[in-house]
């Protein structure tokens, strides 16, 4: 066995990152350990330990969930319960995974897990066929924006590879893809444990035609996640003068969040109002003439305007953000105790912190029908609803849908300091 591939070598190669989900045991630790495996992305040692634990716990075969099961505890209980996330590449691209867990309980981690995604691997069992953690994550799925999901139809093996099953698996999914309006689907008749049609053709079910699992992944188009129209920097430092030298140096340091920055550009400063115009960006020491997005730099403006950390500089060309105190969003509540109307929580947007609460609950998701449910007081752990949050001082935000960055917040306890909830912004709510 070789050991893995010398990333360095792929450094200017595009990077794919995607997450798996599933419900419990449907073989999301053995897929990626197929993956892994087959494509000689492990080391030896680790190789020759997956080995002897295989065989202290009686297996014939070798465990392939093992190379993903990364703590102790959890490959003694048999499960998985967090994001394990793995790095491998191939000649042709780089990966990055995120390995969710299947438990209901742990719909957070689905959610941290795919919030970076360019694609989403769900796999069902060939025996159960879709089920409510099923439609769950497909939901996430289409909440968080993914542009491609993937639908592994796993276990083949133990349904004599029928192209029957297959067949009535993809048309139970296609009803619910196309109420969610997920843009791009793909089906995959696999057995992860034997290795069909992940990274080899299967021998096993001629009846299949279509691309295995690493070839779609390798020659799926990447969708950038970011905007590159409208600039956005949120303020994450403000760089004060320091020394007699740098007397007149005073610059704000972040990361670009969309659109490209170019010295002499037109800027406004949210939620101030405040224009004025690029001076400088620097990177380092090096001096450039714009930044792009995802550069983090140091951004010089020709006036010397008050701007703090949390502040907005975005540029004047296009779309402006919208600054708002009342925002209708999407909420993915993580916290066994409830959200309820009222309640104060620490709401984090971009580098900006402030008070909020959640004036109203609007609708809740029925995860099983995908209906959505009006009256409800309260929402509860794993619960995924649209709310109107009323916040202490107002945001600069744009439509999640329009910027994953701009569009995103959490919800912190001020109490524990607690993440307990995640929320992607639909719009203005007055």
């Amino acid at each position: 066995m070789s050991e893995t591939i010398n990333t360095n070598g792929y450094l200017d190669m595009e990077l794919l990152r995607f997450t798996t989900a599933g419900s419990v045991d449907d073989g999301k630790s053995t897929l990626i350990g197929r993956l892994l495996y087959d494509s000689k992305s492990i080391f030896e040692d680790q190789l020759e330990a997956v080995e002897a634990a295989s065989r202290s716990r009686g297996n014939e075969e070798v465990n392939l969930a093992l190379l993903t099961d990364g703590l102790r505890s959890e490959r003694e209980q048999g499960i998985t319960i967090d994001v394990a996330y793995r790095y491998f590449a191939t000649p042709k691209r780089k990966f990055i995974i995120a390995d969710t867990p299947g438990h209901v309980q742990y719909t957070r981690n689905m959610v941290t897990g795919a919030s970076t995604a360019d694609l989403a691997i769900i796999l069902i069992d060939a025996r159960n066929g879709v089920l409510e953690q099923t439609i769950r994550h497909s939901y996430i799925a289409s909440l968080l924006g993914i542009p491609h999901v993937v639908v592994c139809i796993n276990k083949m093996d133990l349904v004599d590879f029928s192209r029957e099953v297959f067949d009535r698996i993809r048309a139970d999914y296609a009803k619910i893809s196309a109420r969610l309006h997920l843009p791009d689907v793909k089906f995959i008749p696999i057995s992860a444990k034997l290795g069909d049609n992940v990274v080899d053709d299967s021998a096993n079910m001629p009846w299949y035609d279509g691309p295995t699992l690493m070839n779609l992944l390798e020659t799926v188009r990447i969708d950038h996640k970011y905007n590159q129209k409208e600039a956005r920097f949120p303020v994450q430092c403000v760089i004060r003068p320091m020394s007699d030298k740098f007397h007149d140096f005073r610059g704000y340091a972040g990361r670009m969040s969309g659109g490209v920055l170019k010295v002499g550009d037109a800027v406004v400063v949210y939620p101030s109002g405040l224009r004025s115009t690029v001076k400088a960006v620097n990177k380092a020491e090096e001096e450039l003439d714009s930044a792009h997005t995802p550069d983090s730099v140091v951004i010089r403006l020709e006036d010397d305007i008050d701007i703090d950390r949390g502040d907005l500089i975005a540029g004047t060309e296009g779309r402006q953000p919208a600054l708002s105190q009342e925002i209708l969003m999407s909420v993915c509540w993580f916290n066994e105790k409830p959200l309820k109307p009222g309640t104060r929580y620490i709401i984090r947007h971009t580098t900006r912190e402030t008070q909020g609460m959640v004036r109203s609950i609007v609708s809740r998701i029925d995860i099983n029908t995908l209906e959505q449910q009006s009256g409800v007081e309260v929402l509860n752990m794993n619960d995924i609803a649209k709310v109107i949050l009323k916040t202490a001082s107002p945001l600069a935000f744009d439509p999640y849908a329009e910027n994953r960055v701009m569009g995103s917040m959490i919800f912190i306890d001020p109490g524990t300091f607690e993440t307990v909830g995640a929320g992607m912004i639909i719009s203005d709510a007055v």
